[in-house]
């Protein structure tokens, strides 16, 4: 075991089963590099240390430049949704780790960022997708075999379904998102996904064209799956959201077949040939401003889903209208609708059977 001292950093110079491996230490610190070098020669022997030949390539960037690089490259080749999601990843991802090179990142690493995502309140499932990201990266420095054995996904919580308003609350949130001009658009697209069950990115590529405003009814082409193409009846609420855009629309020039009905706007120029990306800012502050902080635009199709469950709607008809569900979510929506019958049945009786002192005789015995 060779350790090297340049200025104040240690460097290790070490042959591992005929592979020379010479590179920083990163410490200034005697004892820290004696560690390090153990760690690397173990790393080394059971095949999981960075190849010498990742100098002055991909595995030698920054986790920050090679995500860069990375969504670059696969910009045009996966859809834009997923490019803005993976930048989205990244700056996660950068907040942790930006400085850290691509081929140092081991299985430690990972789960040292795990648990720190998880010390801030994240959920599984979103730290799993943000090291998918981080996954995609070694992948393409031709790492993560190296370490993929030692990396475990988070346990995601399957069983959540989303948070369902009172009447009051649901009241108090459209309110609060009709009171000002600069949440118009996120108050008409929570109005037409708590009318609709549609989700978002449902939504948000609506085009004017799969809206028949006099058949009440909008066609959906773009969802999660295919399963979620549908076409699906508009009630008055719905009706009144649509008509709002559609003014809107025209007012600046827009409104034809092929132009988004939320279309995208930057520096207050309205593009209807792109749809918009996101309501989350406005849908954030309308939230926190109606005291329900943290409750998602996705929550509006469960409560669209549970109204109508509790409304007595067949499981049948929720899918026909909300598209794919889950056997499990429909077993949750199934038990939503005893309830809603228990309590309705509940609210029937009340103080019919009275206490008594003596009991009658039973009939056919003698008294």
């Amino acid at each position: 075991m060779s350790i090297l001292k340049r200025g104040k950093t240690y460097y290790a110079d070490v042959t591992v089963n005929g592979t020379r491996y010479r590179e920083s230490l990163e410490t200034t610190n005697w004892k820290e590099a004696q560690r390090l070098v153990k760690d690397l020669i173990a790393k080394a022997t059971e095949g999981k240390a960075a190849p010498p030949s990742a100098k002055g390539s991909f595995a030698a960037l920054s986790l920050a430049d090679a995500m860069t690089q990375l969504i670059g490259e696969r910009t045009g080749r996966v859809s834009e949704r997923t490019t803005r999601i993976d930048k989205e990843r990244s700056k996660v991802l950068n907040r942790h780790l930006a400085d850290a090179k691509v081929r140092k990142i081991d299985a430690e690493t990972i789960r040292w960022y795990q648990t720190a995502r998880t010390a801030e309140g994240v959920s599984g499932r979103t730290i799993n997708l943000e090291v998918n990201l981080l996954r995609l990266v070694l992948k393409r420095a031709k790492r993560w075999s190296a370490v993929a054995d030692d990396v475990a996904n988070m346990p995601e919580n399957h069983d959540v379904v989303g948070r369902v308003l009172t009447l009051e609350e649901k009241l108090n949130l459209f309110r609060m998102a009709s009171s000002k001009p600069s949440w118009l658009v996120a108050y008409c697209a929570a109005v037409i996904a708590v009318s609709t069950t549609c989700r978002k990115v449902e939504i948000l590529n609506l085009r004017w064209a799969s809206v028949d405003l006099f058949a009440r009814v909008i066609h959906i082409r773009r969802s999660k799956t295919a399963a979620g193409h549908r076409s699906i009846p508009l009630n008055s609420d719905a009706m009144e959201a649509l008509a709002r855009l559609r003014q809107r629309a025209e007012a600046f020039g827009g409104g034809t077949a092929e132009d988004y009905v939320f279309p995208a706007c930057e520096r207050e120029v309205i593009d209807f040939a792109r749809p918009q990306k996101s309501i989350r800012s406005a849908w954030r502050n309308l939230t926190k401003a109606a005291g329900l902080k943290g409750f998602r635009f996705h929550d509006l199709r469960h409560q669209a889903i549970t109204e109508l469950s509790e409304g007595g709607a067949s499981d049948a008809t929720m899918m026909a209208v909300s598209g794919h569900l889950s056997k499990r979510m429909l077993e949750h929506y199934s038990h939503v609708r005893m309830a809603a019958k228990r309590t309705a049945i509940d609210a029937l009786g009340g103080g019919l059977m009275q206490p008594v002192t003596v009991l009658a005789p039973m009939e056919g015995k003698p008294s």
